[in-house]
């Protein structure tokens, strides 16, 4: 209620501002402020509701967050439900002809208009309204929070279930794993079961063949129809910045294990394909088959090429050789460029259409990557720990946020020029609205050398970085817990920092309860304690951390009493600014994802309009030419240019306009950067041997309990612990992750809810 008199507008006037109107009880009105100045009297009532109650936007954004939801899933069983037909004589012999019959045209052909409409509309559909929810829900007031509710029914389902070869899985995910099997066996056996239908004795007999033949040719070529079913979902997981993950709860770092299954279902398949037809071309005298490259069809050599790439990648990505030699894996698995290169030609762009559409959004995704990380970013400072680890602190704008949890790609060039590594994210965009941090822990030769770089350098005053991302889950749901067990080994603790630094966010600006935190940590030295001083940000972190609730059981496992070494402190190094250097931006800007969605239409459509026209006016006067038929190889390099030109424009385009509007806040965070203390290009080592003393760490330091020569004891913490809901978080090596999975499978307890954070694919 305001009342003001006429009065008002001519007498002096002051200005009130509410630094935290959360500190007041939130289901009482007060009365905030009260003054008279001549004639003026303001009372100023606030009412605050505990539930925080959206908006009519928020609540009209929910509602048409539903209707698109509703859409996208009826969308998404339908495309399911055509690949259970694909391989069956109703939709080979009676809808799939009906269909070419109704979409042919002299712009994409008898076939090709109706392989656009049955295989990559569904799929763009779904990337470019998920694309819309996904921006609704940015403004949404509950997106970062979902109710308990419904999470008892479903919880039986998103236990974890230990699978050798698969890890640790939840029910729902090995449901759909076994169900994903089904699928592909229920298409190979109907292809078989029709194609041998029709191999008779007297039908082998004509060609020359043995019944057996006929058949093994039959198969062979059935697998590699099987073959690419897995290959049109390969490219969905690895898709980092895609649409469709998030809109199924899904990231692109979490779903690394999917790109892996399929990876070894499509090379397998695939092998066997090829192998099916050496074999029949053996046996049947025909192996000059192999070194046929036809003008039209099918061309053998250009399959075995894309076979020899796919083999040597597959080679390398088995968990021993890949955790051995990275570096032979990370450049060999770049041979799937050439492996997807030579299987267009091999099988024709009518048939690549089937797989199109997931290498299509990966194509945008791998674009829009590359702009990102043309541009070096700004490194304002790094933190030198005495265990090999290293805090990087980057500068951003306050226009980018992300999650906790959420990942982001370096490259520093004086390292490696091609070497990109993810690490985790520790920063809070609410917390630090100005900074992104992340933690590197020197594990292999590239982190090694990085720490050694930073630590030996005496005059180093800045470092040439490239980033990517950052990669995330659009929303958290750790709100809905009444406490979070976070159990970590090693550098695992680093996502668990970023969530520590969201709820002390979260507790400082918003009127709601937070779950109380329990961090056990495991280390093999005393020395790995420090990291532990990283769990607050350099600055931005409160006094007091008694409103967290925050426990730390710190376990250094390698050593039975304290060490009487000298403390080794931490060291600071403040890098000096450069101009060529901006700060992270989001790459599409606050609209990402809306733009994503424009990128992804107006991208096909060009894509559409190059190659219709051209088909129209150039291959089909000549595909009807008596005397001469259009290479089908020809065509298919044709599609290929004109998709990636499509998705250089659209893309070049977005970014360039988000770029220009990104410039004015960078310009300006910089020049404030200037003109700060710490970042003057003077102080090279601005404390640099800090001495962790301040409030916020004392109140850190009485939170930590240390224990020496044990390991802990994970039933106790957990089965004792008698809360309704209790989020258990773990990130380590693969033995804690499994314990900590059995713990909770075992079904002792059922308040318990298992989360597996592995960065260790």
């Amino acid at each position: 209620m305001i009342i003001i008199p006429k009065t008002f507008f001519h007498t002096s006037t002051s200005i009130f501002h509410i630094s935290n109107p959360n500190k007041f009880h939130s289901s009482q009105k007060y009365i905030f402020e009260e003054f008279k100045e001549e004639k003026l009297y303001i009372y100023i009532y606030i009412y605050m509701d505990p539930q925080r109650r959206p908006t009519p936007s928020h609540g009209s954004n929910n509602t048409v967050r539903a209707a698109i939801m509703a859409v996208v899933m009826v969308v998404f069983a339908g495309y399911i439900f055509l690949w259970t037909m694909v391989p069956t004589n109703p939709y080979r012999q009676t809808w799939l002809p009906e269909l070419r019959l109704k979409t042919a045209s002299t712009y994409f052909g008898t076939n090709q208009g109706a392989n656009y409409l049955v295989f990559p509309f569904p799929v763009l559909f779904i990337a470019v309204f998920g694309s819309v929810y996904l921006h609704l829900g940015k403004k949404s007031s509950d997106n970062h929070t979902k109710g308990a509710k419904g999470e008892n029914r479903l919880g039986i389902w998103k236990r974890p279930v230990i699978m050798k070869g698969l890890g640790i899985v939840s029910r729902v995910e090995l449901a759909f794993f076994l169900m994903f099997i089904a699928l592909l066996v229920w298409s190979f056996a109907t292809y078989l079961r029709i194609s041998f239908a029709n191999i008779t004795p007297k039908s082998a007999a004509k060609s020359g063949e043995k019944v057996w033949e006929a058949k093994l040719e039959s198969a062979a070529l059935r697998l590699g129809l099987v073959g690419n079913i897995a290959l049109s979902f390969l490219f969905f997981p690895v898709t980092r910045g895609s649409s469709v993950l998030p809109l199924f709860g899904l990231t692109s770092e979490g779903s690394v294990k999917y790109h892996i299954w399929l990876g070894h279902m499509v090379m397998a398949l695939f092998t066997a394909h090829g192998l099916s037809y050496i074999i029949y071309w053996a046996v049947t005298h025909e192996i000059s088959e192999m070194l046929k490259w036809e003008t039209t069809g099918v061309s053998n050599v250009a399959g075995e090429l894309s076979l020899v790439a796919g083999v040597i990648l597959w080679a390398t990505t088995f968990r021993r050789i890949r955790r051995k030699m990275f570096e032979l894996f990370f450049y060999t698995h770049h041979l799937y460029i050439l492996f997807v290169f030579f299987f267009v030609l091999h099988v024709g762009i009518s048939y690549t259409t089937i797989m199109l559409p997931g290498f299509f959004l990966f194509m945008i995704d791998r674009y829009l990557r590359f702009l990102q990380s043309r541009r070096g970013v700004r490194l304002m400072s790094a933190r030198v720990l005495p265990c090999q680890t290293l805090e990087l602190n980057f500068s951003k704008t306050k226009g980018l946020s992300y999650t906790p949890t959420s990942i982001m790609f370096i490259n520093i060039p004086s390292i490696s020029k091609m070497q990109w590594h993810p690490f985790t994210i520790t920063s809070s965009s609410g917390l630090e609205s100005d900074k992104l941090s992340v933690i590197i822990k020197g594990e292999g030769s590239w982190s090694n050398k990085l720490y050694h770089l930073l630590s030996s350098a005496s005059s180093l005053d800045r470092l040439d970085v490239s980033i990517e991302g950052p990669y995330g889950p659009s929303s958290t749901d750790f709100l809905r817990h009444d406490l979070l067990v976070m159990v970590s080994g090693g550098s695992g603790i680093t996502p668990f920092i970023s969530i520590i630094r969201e709820l002390i966010h979260t507790s400082d600006t918003m009127n709601r309860k937070i779950p109380e935190i329990l961090l056990i940590s495991s280390f093999k030295n005393s020395n790995d304690l420090t990291i532990l001083d990283l769990v607050l940000p350099i600055f931005g972190a409160p006094s007091k951390l008694s409103n967290l609730g925050l426990q730390i059981e710190a376990y250094v496992t390698r050593e039975k009493q304290p060490t009487t070494h000298e403390k080794k402190t931490i060291r600071t190094i403040w890098f000096k600014p450069n101009p060529s250097d901006a700060p992270i931006t989001p790459i599409l800007g606050q609209n990402n994802w809306l733009w994503l969605g424009a990128i992804i239409s107006s991208s096909f459509i060009i894509y559409l309009i190059l190659i219709g026209v051209v088909t129209r006016y150039y291959i089909y006067p000549i595909d009807h030419n008596t005397n001469k038929i259009y290479s089908s190889v020809s065509r298919s390099l044709l599609h290929i240019l004109f998709i990636c030109i499509g998705i250089v424009i659209a893309a070049t385009g977005a970014f360039l306009w988000n770029k220009n509007e990104n410039g004015r806040e960078s310009m300006q965070i910089q020049n404030m950067e200037g003109a700060t203390p710490m970042a003057s290009p003077n102080s090279l080592y601005y404390n640099a041997e800090r001495e962790l003393e301040s409030l916020p760490q004392e109140s850190l330091s009485q939170c930590i309990n240390v224990h020496y020569g044990e390991r802990p004891d994970l039933k106790r913490f957990l089965f004792e612990r008698k809360e309704s809901s209790v989020g258990v978080l773990v990130c380590g090596p693969k033995k804690m992750r499994h314990e900590v999975a059995n713990i909770c499978s075992s079904g002792l307890a059922a308040n318990l809810h298992f989360e597996s954070i592995s960065f260790s694919w």
